[in-house]
């Protein structure tokens, strides 16, 4: 099994793993993710030698009871697809024009289990997004400090009785994350392993008690630029048509 194998296989796990206990039946969130990497693949333009350039703005249509069943899941279905998205792209070192933007729309004319994406390159900038995924739920990091704990006054409220009530903080200053314990009792884990304080990387698991807590970076449109939403051509130049790997780390 190659590399490119392996990869896929993540992808795989990934999803199912996240969201497969919720489908029992229809469209699977992991039949998503594949019809966007096909998408992708199919639509990568060469530029250059060094600069291939993908779609970043994708509508993934399905029947309308299939769409239920997603949207019943929130944001944190969208979250996972946009980080699943941006790991295939940088595995094929490919380029975006922007920040990616996924929405799923019903379309009565498909059959339950169907799935058809569309995309377009859209040039504009990349608003790197940190959040917190717990259990399915998405807490945006406000730049600053965002406490995380059993107690009312933190900003991430655990349910969760091995949680002190301020257990940690995340530190986020538009570019890089880092987490420091507060003196919690039961302490805080960084990928397995005790932490006082430690440098977040993406996709870096943070447990705290029973609670495991994922810390990501999304590369999504931002909302303020007014470029946004304008077409790339792809044979445009570097400078014409922007590109992106990823936060700085």
């Amino acid at each position: 099994m190659g590399l490119l194998d392996n990869f896929e296989k993540g992808l795989e796990r990934a999803v199912n793993g996240a969201f497969a206990k919720t489908f029992r039946s229809g469209l699977q969130p992991v039949e998503i993710t594949a019809a966007l990497k096909r998408e992708i693949d199919t639509k990568a333009a060469v530029v250059s030698r060094d600069r291939v350039l993908v779609p970043n703005k994708f509508t993934v249509r399905m029947s309308t009871g299939d769409h239920q069943r997603m949207a019943s899941l929130g944001p944190a279905l969208i979250d996972e697809l946009v980080d699943l998205v941006q790991k295939h792209a940088a595995s094929q070192r490919f380029q975006f024009a922007g920040g990616i933007t996924i929405a799923l729309q019903p379309d009565p004319g498909l059959s339950e289990g169907m799935v058809q994406v569309d995309s377009q390159n859209v040039k504009g900038r990349v608003a790197w997004t940190p959040v917190l995924d717990v259990d399915g739920r998405r807490f945006p990091i406000l730049k600053g400090r965002t406490v995380i704990g059993r107690g009312s006054e933190a900003d991430v409220t655990l349910d969760d009785s091995g949680a002190s009530r301020r257990h940690a903080e995340v530190q986020w200053d538009g570019s890089r994350a880092r987490v420091r314990d507060l003196g919690s009792t039961n302490g805080t884990q960084v990928n397995g392993a005790p932490v006082k304080e430690a440098v977040l990387e993406p996709d870096s698991v943070i447990t705290i008690g029973r609670s495991r807590i994922v810390f990501r970076v999304l590369a999504q449109a931002d909302p303020s630029d007014t470029a946004a939403g304008r077409r790339v051509d792809p044979t445009a130049s570097r400078d014409d048509a922007g590109g992106f790997w990823g936060p700085a780390r």
